[in-house]
């Protein structure tokens, strides 16, 4: 907290008038600055390891179950449920919901979780019906904080302004080494392009903004198809580290 504050907490219970605005504005600018203290605190916190390798799908919201990219979405989602993966989605409506779709239908059984993080917006639609299990957010900052602490992998699919923000949050993380080792697969050229654009403006330019490895990070792919075999290596590689990690740590036997 910086030094000029503490005065104002020091002194707290003395009481400040409402009719006092520099005071008054101060304790609360003051509070809040210790809220967010505890904020990143608890941040720090993550939560135990899950049995299944995650995989989210950031997408558009605007498709229709009839059209031929909410069809392939789906498709992708089932797929990788039969891999054993849960899927993790915004749970709203559009491709969001043709991935929660693809994962409920692919498991009759049960076995695997479709998972949604929602935003709490005035515009914003429903929760999907292939929703299984759903947390609910009041900002974009704790929800795409969600996203980190539940995925071990990221998939994007065609989408506008919102899908794009998870896109670059996604990329900066892994550019910072806030997030190691998860792919980050961008499906179709909208963002082969975008990289490409970033490539050009950001890196082939004197000086540089970037380095060739932060181009590097994410993986542009055309199709679905490639998207899972990349998903494919990377749940495999997750597994072994499991294996190894619980390995490391089981008691010895006599």
């Amino acid at each position: 907290m910086p030094d000029a504050l503490d005065p104002i907490l020091l002194h707290a219970t003395d009481g400040i008038s409402t009719k006092d605005d520099r005071a008054t504005f101060e304790t609360v600018q003051a509070a809040v600055l210790q809220l967010w203290d505890v904020v990143d605190n608890l941040t720090r916190i993550h939560p135990p390891k899950h049995d299944r390798y995650r995989v989210t799908i950031f997408g558009s919201a605007r498709l229709r179950p009839e059209d031929l990219l909410y069809i392939q979405v789906r498709e992708l989602a089932g797929e990788l449920t039969k891999m054993g993966c849960d899927i993790v989605t915004g749970g709203g409506p559009g491709l969001m919901q043709a991935a929660n779709e693809g994962s409920v239908s692919a498991d009759p059984q049960n076995l695997t979780q479709s998972i949604g993080v929602r935003i709490t917006l005035e515009h914003e639609q429903q929760t999907n019906p292939f929703v299984e299990e759903v947390y609910q957010h009041r900002t974009f900052f704790s929800r795409l904080h969600h996203f980190v602490l539940l995925s071990d992998a990221f998939v994007v699919v065609p989408g506008g302004i919102g899908t794009t923000l998870e896109t670059m949050m996604i990329w900066q993380l892994l550019q910072v080494r806030q997030l190691h080792h998860v792919p980050l697969i961008l499906v179709g050229s909208m963002w082969a392009d975008l990289v490409q654009w970033a490539k050009v403006h950001m890196m082939e330019v004197t000086p540089s903004f970037v380095s060739p490895v932060d181009i590097g990070i994410p993986t542009c792919v055309e199709t679905y198809e490639e998207a899972i075999a990349l998903l494919q290596k990377s749940q495999s590689q997750w597994q072994n580290s499991r294996v190894v990690t619980s390995q490391q740590f089981a008691p010895e036997t006599l």
